[in-house]
């Protein structure tokens, strides 16, 4: 099985880390990036930072560098970003028959563990891999972090979108595409609340082997400069989410023993090792 990768630069917090657990395993990984180093809401990023890291991570020398021209300030963030991810996916769908589509903030925590679940995908004759991701909110003291949860604090998976697909695949929105899906949760049934509860789930692996995705794990000043590159950029805009962000780090026991009582928005304190996220 033939497997690429292609990712967006633009975030430096755990770029090396992300690439380095499925580097042994790609033939080819796309760098796609703006030229200018403008993000689609038309503020500047890291681009040379993060190529610098990168760079150090591309011992075998892997990684094609795809700049292009993706800021259109008159367009909406998210549409800016399925284009920019449709041309990355196209130049690493050549020669390949899958392509992995991790963002730079998730990292695999058992990468043979994902590519069993791939091979098992692509013998079913799925288009894509929907293979789970805990979901970080906060790193609040080494080692120690908010994650998302069920509301009474058991382990949850989220779906940011098939972080596999076949070569050639047509993307519908960001990372989502309209492809039967393997499906892969954290137990028998579905654990995800944007998913109905009976949603198929083809294969059930331990917490310990899901994806990392050190979402809003970052320090203060890049949380309010993500905040402003994001495709979510309007949600997160609200001065109100970024100061709940700012309170439960600062609080988190009260974030965890709250879970309950909230509508939404549940968490639970977990340990994870470091690496393979570090500090932001």
């Amino acid at each position: 099985m033939r497997l690429t990768a292609y990712v967006l630069v633009a975030d430096p917090s755990f770029l090396a880390a992300s690439l380095r657990a499925y580097y042994p395993h790609v033939d080819r990984i796309v760098l796609s990036y703006d030229r200018t180093s403008t993000s689609w809401t038309g503020t500047p990023l890291p681009v040379e930072e993060c190529l610098a890291l990168v760079k150090e991570v591309d011992v075998d020398g892997r990684c094609v560098h795809a700049p292009g021209d993706y800021v259109r300030l008159g367009d909406e963030p998210f549409d800016a970003e399925t284009r920019q991810r449709q041309d990355a996916l196209d130049l690493a769908s050549q020669d390949a028959d899958w392509v992995l589509q991790l963002d730079t903030d998730e990292v695999m925590l058992d990468p043979p563990a994902f590519l069993a679940a791939l091979r098992r995908a692509d013998a079913a004759g799925a288009g894509g891999l929907d293979y789970p991701s805990r979901w970080l909110y906060s790193r609040v003291a080494p080692g120690r972090y908010l994650e998302a949860s069920s509301r009474l604090w058991r382990p949850r998976a989220s779906y940011p979108g098939p972080l596999a697909v076949r070569a050639g695949t047509r993307l519908r929105h960001a990372r989502q595409a309209d492809v039967p899906l393997y499906r892969v949760d954290l137990g028998p049934w579905n654990t995800d609340p944007a998913h109905p509860h009976d949603a198929t789930v083809h294969e059930v692996v331990d917490p310990e082997a899901a994806v990392l995705h050190f979402s809003w794990v970052r320090s203060p000043d890049v949380m309010r400069r993500k905040f402003g590159w994001s495709g979510h950029t309007e949600d997160y805009s609200r001065p109100v989410v970024y100061e709940r962000w700012e309170r439960r780090t600062r609080r988190p026991r009260a974030a965890v023993l709250g879970s309950p009582l909230r509508r939404s928005d549940w968490y639970r304190l977990v340990r994870v090792p470091e690496p393979p996220g570090g500090e932001p």
